[in-house]
């Protein structure tokens, strides 16, 4: 028996010891990578500085694009949901008959009313929960819902969220797993009113956006695959190397009598990026919700006495077999200081065959039978019978192909990191303001924590991790389009997840061992990972050193923002909303109203009861 665990311990230690030297080794390697690419970066670096000048200049003088509350609340919580941007609290606009308006208004406002009484609100919002089929995105939605329905008394609100919090802590303390109350959003405790980002780290956030922005379109961009050379995601990586060539063309906006502005555009660019860089360019000075689209906007080439006007795919289109090539520049033959007239788009100006929206966004355009591609075809297209018969020498093959790749990835990371350092400074450094809210929940749940008796400190990290960095940062972070007045293409999309996550890595306590199979997004930040996590460490540490927020200061907080505004958010849309749960569990939070006796006392039930009437256009049994 004693031999048996000495031989267990000592293959133990042997793989443990084995695992420590291939991270060394991994680790060794990486930062060899790293220098051989670091005078490279230096250069990139220098170079989108430079040409990031003229932005940074703009920012400093127009400020952030910030959005305004209402935009920012509506995009934050209603533009996930399945409408989009068609949702009815984004749009504002109810469907009631103009006789019955006056009516469902008023029934409306009652409704609020009932909505202020905590009885009923803890009634109604228990009921849901209880019910099988109010899946999770509905309690999100629903707590979204009430967030804007309650914006005007956002103490309550606050009340409201910390009465259903200690029922969901005292749950979790009787289960004994107390470190999972905040992994995942299951209903409305989940959805305490979101802080605007402070002012320190709304630049530095734009900053990095615009930075990964620009450096992506220096280099060639699949419009069909959507990869491209230079990004931080190797699953959206250009693989292939696409001989490019960078241009300058000079752009007239017709009827806007300006002179002719210079933009910087690639040769293998598409029509429709061409135009969009072009758009970035002209109208910078615009908020990017004014711009025009680019299938709004016609391209022309007047390269002697005729014109032609480009686009995405027309007659001239390069065919092999079922495949049809996107236009490019190249295409055109456009050279280096050529003139483009930009115009809007005209019924006679849209040729039969000219389409201005690429694959995956007009799939009926196309004729079925025609596949689409740009800079590559894919890869399982080429020859499906050579990728069938791919061998171990192949596969080694292409992994050699990887980690050279992996130097690309690195030289673009080395490029961006000021500017990934700069946010994650604004947003943990220990010097900045904090806001009330934070420092009050903070203090809220180490309260809690002393009180239940749980002495692990890795239970309080991770509820103040879930309840803030991954919860506010990390989506801020994924969807920059919900606090700034921006669009998020899907390639600057996919090197923002990578920083995201690698945000998410440093607010763990857990050690990431890197091996050669670890994802790439750990081995490009692995030598800043222990820095970042200090960096968290020392601001939650930081945040319990402030000054205590008391309950009347907190509450005097909520109410300017309340105050500041409750009126640009669309209330009385979010009471018809909410009234539609009522609707569907009617019968139900009848029965929970009549047998809870504080509601009996307030007659609740009989109160919505006359709403239901006045809302339905029915009447009441009473």
């Amino acid at each position: 028996m004693v031999l048996v665990i000495a031989v267990s311990v000592y293959c133990y230690w042997r793989k443990s010891q084995q695992a420590e030297r291939e991270y060394e080794k991994i680790k060794s390697q990486l930062e060899g990578l790293e220098e051989s690419v670091r005078d490279r970066c230096k250069k990139e670096f220098t170079d989108l500085m430079i040409e990031m000048e003229d932005q940074t200049n703009d920012v400093h003088e127009a400020g952030t694009p910030v959005l305004d509350y209402k935009t920012y609340t509506d995009r934050v919580f209603f533009l996930p949901s399945k409408d989009g941007d068609k949702d009815v609290m984004v749009t504002g606009r109810l469907d009631i008959p103009e006789p019955r308006r006056q009516v469902v208004e008023q029934a409306l406002y009652q409704f609020s009313n009932l909505l202020n009484s905590k009885s009923f609100l803890i009634n109604f919002i228990h009921t849901l929960e209880n019910q099988r089929e109010f899946s999770a995105r509905a309690k999100v939605y629903f707590a979204s819902l009430l967030t804007v329905a309650l914006h005007g008394k956002l103490e309550y609100y606050t009340d409201i969220m910390r009465t259903l919090f200690l029922e969901l802590l005292e749950q979790y303390v009787v289960a004994k797993n107390p470190k999972l109350m905040l992994r995942r959003p299951r209903g409305v405790p989940y959805s305490l009113p979101s802080v605007l980002p402070q002012d320190s780290a709304g630049e530095p956030l734009y900053k990095l956006f615009k930075a990964i922005k620009h450096q992506v379109e220096k280099g060639p961009v699949d419009a069909v695959q959507k990869k491209a050379k230079y990004t931080l995601n190797d699953t959206g990586l250009l693989g292939d190397d696409v001989e490019y060539a960078p241009l300058t063309v000079s752009v007239i906006v017709q009827d806007e009598g300006a002179d002719a502005i210079p933009v910087k555009v690639l040769n293998c660019d598409t029509i429709s990026q061409v135009k969009e860089k072009i758009i970035d360019q002209v109208y910078r000075g615009q908020p990017c919700s004014c711009w025009p689209r680019p299938d709004s906007v016609v391209l022309e080439w007047r390269p002697g006495s005729t014109a032609q006007i480009l686009s995405d795919l027309d007659l001239t289109s390069q065919r092999e077999g079922r495949w049809k090539r996107v236009n490019t520049l190249m295409h055109y033959n456009v050279r280096d200081g050529a003139t483009l007239i930009l115009s809007k788009v005209g019924v006679s100006q849209q040729p039969e065959d000219s389409q201005q929206d690429l694959p995956g966004e007009r799939h009926a355009l196309l004729e079925e039978e025609n596949r689409v591609w740009h800079l590559v075809r894919p890869a399982e297209e080429v020859d499906e019978g050579k990728s069938k018969r791919g061998s171990v020498k192949e596969k080694e093959r292409t992994k050699a192909i990887t980690e050279i790749y992996l130097t690309r990835l690195l030289s673009v990371k080395g490029t961006l990191q000021q500017f990934v350092d700069n946010f994650f400074h604004s947003v943990l450094a220990p010097g900045h303001a904090v806001p009330p809210a934070v420092k009050y929940f903070f203090d809220f749940l180490d309260e809690q924590a002393e009180k239940h008796n749980i002495q692990d400190e890795d239970t309080v990290h991770i509820w103040k991790t879930n309840s803030l960095p991954l919860r506010f940062w990390v989506n801020i972070l994924k969807n920059p389009h919900f606090i700034f007045d921006v669009h998020v293409h899907e390639v600057v999309d996919a090197s923002l997840s990578v920083i995201a996550q690698t945000f998410m890595d440093a607010c763990t306590r857990t050690e990431h061992k890197l091996s050669r199979d670890s994802p790439s997004n750990k081995l490009l930040y692995a030598k800043e990972i222990s820095t970042y996590k200090k960096m968290v460490e020392d601001y939650y540490k930081g945040i319990r050193q402030m000054v205590q927020v008391s309950d009347q200061d907190m509450n005097t907080h909520l109410a300017e923002i309340s105050r500041a505004h409750t009126d640009s958010l669309n209330t009385l849309v979010a009471l018809h909303q909410l009234y539609q749960y009522t609707q569907k569990y009617y019968d139900e939070i009848i029965n929970a109203l009549e047998e809870d006796p504080a509601a009996q006392k307030m007659q609740l039930a009989f109160r919505l009861q006359q709403i239901a009437a006045a809302l339905e256009n029915k009447v009441t049994d009473l």
